[in-house]
Order: C-alpha cells, then sequence, then structure tokens
C-alpha cells in the first residue's frame, strides 16, 4: 500500500526548486548525555559564503521540555559532540581558528542546558581527527597525526615534497591529553600502527583500539587488529586481527566476564554483509576464538553501540526498514525491541512518534546513541512522509522528535512514496521503492520511468524521505517523472547471502533484479515501455553504464562517478582489494582473457546507443576519474551520444554548492531531452 505523500500545509502550492535541495539543513550525529537528560546533535547546511557545508552543534531536553539551543554559530565546521562523564560538559571538535584543520574544544553546560563559550584544548599543528572522554574525567584520548617538523615545513616551503608510496600518508595515533595540565601523551606500544577508532571499558579499565597497518585504505582495511591500551601507563595488549572493514568495538559484560564486539564483514569473505563479532579478551595474549553473533540471520547490523556494562543495542537494517534490537547475553543471539515508528499527524508537527507497548510501523534509524543506563536512547529516525530528525525516548518505546531543521519542506508538493514487493526472475522475494510525479496517481499513468540504483553494492534504498543531489527521486517526481528506487542483490537488509552473491559476479542477479522491477512497473501500466532512463551514483553509476550496454530500452542515462572498467579499478581505486573481489580478477592475473572484463562497461561500448551524460568528480580516489574518460572515449568512438561533467576539487562525492545545483539542474534537463 502507498504511504501518503509528506502532508504539506492546506496552502502548499509551492514545487520544489534546486536551491531548497541543497541548502536543506540536516542532523547528523546525535549524542546523548550519560544521564541521559540532555541530547546533542549536529546540524549540516550550504549556508556558508564560500559554498561549502557548515556545521553547528545543538542541544535539546531529551523529554522536549525544553526547546533546542544552538552552542556554536555555524560559521565554522563544529562537529563530534562527545559528553564528558558527568554528562556537565561536552567535548567538540571545530575549525574556527584555520579552516580544515579541527581542534578540540569543551562547553560547560548547566543544569538547564544553558552553556558558556567554547574553550579551546588543543591547538596542534595538523588538528586532531577525533577524541574520546574517558572515564575518570580527567582525560580525553585523541586520535592525531604527528605535527610537522621543522624539516617537513621547509621541504614544504621549498617544494621538495615528492611522495614515496606507502609513507605517504600521515599514520594517526592514539595520544592522551590531561586536561589539568594540557600535557599530551602518546601511546607508542602501538608502534605505527594506524588507530581508526578507540571504545573504554566502561568501568574505567582498558581501552579498546581498533587499528591498521597502513593509512591506505587498501591495504589497510585487510590488515585491522584489535589491541587493549591500560589509560594509566599505556601498556599494550595485542589482541589480534580482526576481520575486513571492521568497526565500532563495543564492550560489554556477563556472568562475571568482559566481552569484546565489533562490527565486520561477514568472517571468510570481502564481499557480503556485515556482522557482530564477539570475544572474550584474556588476560594477557591474544584473542583465542572469535565468534559470529549474527549467523543465519536475514537482517544485517548497522549500527553496534554500548551501553554501560549491560548487552549492546544494535541497529539492523532489514528490509526497507530498520529495527532496533538488544543482544541476549545468555542465547548470544539479537533479539529485536522495535521498528522505526512511523508519525502521524501534520508534516513537521512536533510530537510522539508511536504508542507505548507497541513495535510501530516501517521507516529508518541511523546514529544510535544511548544513555549510560541503557533506558533511553537518541536516533536520527525519518519515514516515507517525514525527512531525518532527532528523536529521543525510553529503548523501545515511543520516540519524541526533538529538531526541525528543514520546516521550509512543510510548503512544498511531493510526490506519493509506495512500497514495492516483486520477484525476481528466479523467483527470490524483492523490494523497492516507487516515486509517483507530484500530483499525480497511478490510474494517470504511464509515466516516464527513472530507475535510481543505489552505490555500494552494500546499501539499500530504505522507505525515508531522501533529497539529496545523489538521491533525487522527489527533484525528478516534481518534473513529472516516475522514480523507481531499486534494492536489488548486493545490498544490505536480507542476510549475508544475499549480500555475498555479487562476488566475481556484478551486472547478474543484481541486473536482472533491476530489470525485473522495471517489466512489473511497466506490466501495472505505471511506467511506459517508450520513456525509460536510468541513473545512479558510484556503484549504481557502473549499473547504469552496464544497462545500456546489455539493451536498448533505455533512452537516457545518467553515470556519475561509475565504474566502467573493473581491471582498472582494482588497480587503480582506493578499495582495490574489495573492487577485485567484486571485478572477479586484476590485471595482473595473467594475459586473460580475465573475468573482470566480461563484468566491465567499457566491455560493451560498441553496442550503447542510449544518449549518457556521464558526471565525475576530478580529484575522485575511490573511483578515479580515469574511469570516467576511459568510458567518453570509448563513447566517442562509437558516436554515441554523451556529455562528459568533470567537477574541479571534487572527490567521489559533489560538496561545493554550486556543483550541486548544476548536477541536479543537468540530470534533469538531461531526461527532459531525451525521455
Amino acid at each position: 500500500m502507498p504511504h501518503p505523500a509528506p502532508r504539506p500545509t492546506p496552502d502548499s502550492t509551492h514545487l520544489l526548486t534546486a536551491e531548497l535541495v541543497v541548502d536543506m539543513a540536516a542532523p547528523v550525529a546525535p549524542a546523548i548525555s550519560p544521564d541521559g537528560r540532555l541530547v546533542a546533535y549536529g546540524v549540516v547546511a550550504n549556508s556558508g559564503r564560500d559554498g561549502r557545508p557548515h556545521s553547528s552543534v545543538w542541544v535539546a531536553a531529551a523529554d522536549g521540555s525544553a526547546a533546542p539551543r544552538r552552542l556554536t554559530d555555524g560559521t565554522a565546521r563544529a562537529a563530534a559532540a562527545k559528553w564528558a562523564p558527568d554528562s556537565a560538559s561536552l567535548f567538540l571538535t571545530s575549525d574556527r581558528e584555520e579552516r580544515g584543520t579541527a581542534q578540540l574544544q569543551r562547553i560547560l553546560l548547566d543544569g538547564s542546558g544553558d552553556s558558556a563559550e567554547a574553550e579551546p584544548l588543543t591547538s596542534r599543528r595538523g588538528g586532531i581527527g577525533d577524541h574520546y572522554p574517558l572515564a575518570d574525567g580527567r582525560t580525553v584520548a585523541l586520535l592525531a597525526e604527528d605535527e610537522p617538523t621543522a624539516e617537513d615545513e621547509r621541504r614544504e616551503a621549498e617544494g621538495d615534497d615528492a611522495w614515496v608510496w606507502g609513507r605517504h600518508l600521515p599514520v594517526t595515533r592514539l595520544r592522551l591529553l590531561d586536561l589539568a595540565t594540557g600535557v599530551v601523551r602518546t601511546v607508542d606500544g602501538l608502534g605505527d600502527r594506524h588507530v581508526v577508532e578507540v571504545a573504554q571499558r566502561p568501568d574505567g579499565g582498558p581501552l579498546a583500539v581498533l587499528s591498521w597497518a597502513t593509512p591506505e585504505l587498501d591495504p589497510g582495511v585487510t590488515t585491522a587488529a584489535l589491541h587493549l591500551v591500560a589509560p594509566e601507563t599505556g601498556a599494550v595488549q595485542d589482541l589480534g586481527p580482526v576481520g575486513f572493514e571492521a568497526r565500532s568495538p563495543v564492550w560489554w559484560h556477563h556472568d562475571g566476564e568482559w566481552h569484546l564486539a565489533h562490527l565486520a564483514v561477514t568472517p571468510g569473505h570481502l564481499v557480503g554483509a556485515l556482522a557482530v563479532i564477539d570475544t572474550v579478551p584474556p588476560a594477557t595474549g591474544p584473542a583465542v576464538e572469535q565468534r559470529d553473533l549474527t549467523v543465519g540471520m536475514s537482517v544485517c547490523p548497522t549500527e553496534l553501540v554500548q551501553v554501560a556494562d549491560g548487552p549492546p543495542l544494535a541497529l539492523f537494517a532489514d528490509g526497507l526498514d530498520t529495527a532496533l534490537y538488544r543482544l541476549d547475553p545468555r542465547s548470544l543471539r539479537f533479539r529485536r525491541l522495535s521498528r522505526a515508528p512511523d508519525t502521524p499527524g501534520t508534516f513537521g508537527t512536533p510530537g510522539t512518534f508511536g504508542t507505548p507497548g507497541t513495535f510501530g510501523t516501517p521507516g529508518t534509524l541511523a546514529g544510535l546513541t544511548a544513555s549510560r543506563s541503557g533506558d533511553t536512547l537518541a536516533v536520527l529516525l525519518s519515514t516515507a512522509r517525514e525527512p531525518r530528525n532527532v528523536h529521543a525516548g525510553p529503548t523501545g518505546g515511543p520516540l519524541l522528535r526533538l529538531s526541525d531543521t528543514s520546516p521550509e519542506l512543510r510548503r512544498i508538493r511531493w510526490g506519493v512514496q509506495e512500497r514495492l514487493g516483486y520477484q525476481a526472475s528466479d523467483g527470490l522475494q524483492l523490494d523497492g521503492l516507487l516515486i509517483l510525479p507530484v500530483g499525480r496517481t497511478r490510474d494517470e499513468g504511464p509515466f516516464p520511468l527513472v530507475t535510481l540504483v543505489h552505490g555500494g553494492p552494500y546499501f539499500r534504498h530504505a522507505d525515508e524521505f531522501t533529497l539529496t543531489m545523489v538521491d533525487c527521486g522527489q527533484w525528478l517526481a516534481t518534473a513529472g517523472y516516475a522514480v523507481f528506487l531499486a534494492n536489488p542483490r548486493g545490498g544490505s537488509g536480507h542476510g549475508h547471502e544475499f549480500a555475498a552473491v555479487v562476488a566475481g559476479a556484478v551486472g547478474g542477479d543484481e541486473w536482472t533484479d533491476i530489470l525485473a522491477g522495471i517489466d512489473l512497473l511497466v506490466a501495472e501500466g505505471v511506467a511506459d515501455p517508450e520513456r525509460l532512463g536510468i541513473s545512479g551514483w558510484s556503484h549504481g553509476g557502473f549499473l547504469a553504464a552496464w544497462a545500456i550496454g546489455r539493451t536498448g530500452r533505455f533512452k537516457a542515462a545518467v553515470m556519475g562517478a561509475g565504474i566502467t572498467d573493473w581491471g582498472m579499478q582494482a588497480g587503480t581505486g582506493e578499495w582495490g582489494v574489495m573492487d577485485a573481489a567484486l571485478g572477479g580478477s586484476t590485471g595482473w592475473n595473467g594475459p586473460g582473457p580475465h573475468l573482470h572484463d566480461r563484468n566491465s562497461p567499457i566491455s560493451y561500448a560498441s553496442r550503447i546507443r542510449t544518449p549518457v551524460l556521464i558526471l565525475h568528480g576530478e580529484q575522485d580516489t575511490n573511483v578515479p576519474l580515469g574511469q570516467a574518460v576511459h568510458f567518453h572515449r570509448a563513447l566517442r568512438h562509437f558516436g554515441v551520444e554523451h556529455e562528459f561533467v568533470v567537477y574541479p576539487r571534487e572527490g567521489h562525492g559533489l560538496n561545493e554548492r554550486a556543483h550541486q545545483l548544476d548536477a541536479l539542474r543537468r540530470i534533469r534537463a538531461w531526461y527532459d531531452r531525451w525521455l
């Protein structure tokens, strides 16, 4: 059944503009105070004169008894708000003193949430990467690179700055800041390991430290290891290697034993679903056993959160929705507490969402944070008719919306968003979403249809309200297009096997899954078979390029930062080892034939007749610009109508306001021209 569109106010006749899309403020990174009374969060927006995103930090009463207060003015990048253990002060990073260089600050709050001026705590050259207030209240763990030496500065000034590959990226080290003296000491026992994350045992015990052998993503993510560090002495105990893409270490206690859990790709795989991996750290030496706590589950963990000494909370992607789970310490299995509740009432109206004792209806959750006791949580919540906002409430109970970062959206008319369920060609049950043109119903079809394919491939289109330059379904719906948000195999939300099937087989089942959804919409009279388009970014860009090499059904395509040659991607992309696993082989496997050639859109460029818009960031290291250049030259060689646009200074996504505006307008104009 369709959800109602986000409900506008009675006089809502405004149409969506590109400016509203890119200037929409979004809440990020909620952090609830240990005592559960206050919630800090960031708000990111294109508010600066330089056309780049800026962020501010806000604080709100968790029970909604007081309006949110802005603690920083939004003229700098203020982020990563984390609470002191006594809930009386807030630590955050800000680049106010030097743009692009984050330093640690502290804001003292009184009992009402009122605050004083931010107190600078660091002035390191190069800044800091992250921070973790420790349980003693006197120490903050810092993640920071070494400060440049006089020799480093001389070489930079003189242009004597040749890179030696493998030593060209600075190592992030674990450092401990004494708040009373300002003295920073480095934990030397980790050597030159690159530290990526820290979690202290809730009783004030050791720090769990996650590190890589090198700052490079490839091979860094394949070399992750866990360590224990004594904060008083800096002594290090190595627990040994952990899995691919390891993250989010959390402690928990049961039957006299401390456990240490983390997220990582399912053991034994480079491509597949995330899993929760658990171990009991020994008194000395490496960990003996690592146990997968999510084996056999048909849902996928997305976040893992520490709760005092009790079992951890977790968010799981569950099809189009997100569910809150808690680990049962006896069975060592996760049990569902609730799903994201639906939001009754008018779009943007503050209120309580869900009812006590019920699990609510579909939606998505992210950014989970819990009080020390675990009795109260805060989270970012969105449904099909409510944009993402900060919510708080009792764990597993009703949630109260605290933030309202985009009130201007109430004036806009939106397309109805429907949940889709259908079967793949082999009978597998799939899901997806359909956005109808603004003000139109299914009965008025068929409509021109644009299929938006998500990136990843381990990602998904969730049943939430999304409005960005990449997830631009509502932007296209405003112009009269129906939009199909496809969730093919390889994505999250359906367990490990669903996600792992694309290893070495990209463009196989995931492509036929997309095609099955399009065929369904054509058969139901929603989509005009003569006016089909396809678009995607990153892995979605790969699938858009793949699609037009497999069929002539699409009359227009947009490839954003897409992979066109898996062999080249494995050799030059920063996720090379994973890209090799997806593509199936590398160029150094021998003279061929190679599996990655069969899986690469560039190999089928001679078949393409569909007009293509290619968008790419000049400084993209994830999918290097050469992928787009390669495809452009092939299309030019075969006389295919296309336009190739490069955005200066941009990486894998577009951050500058002018570039986001250009991409939105260019994408819609491309479909207007060809569909």
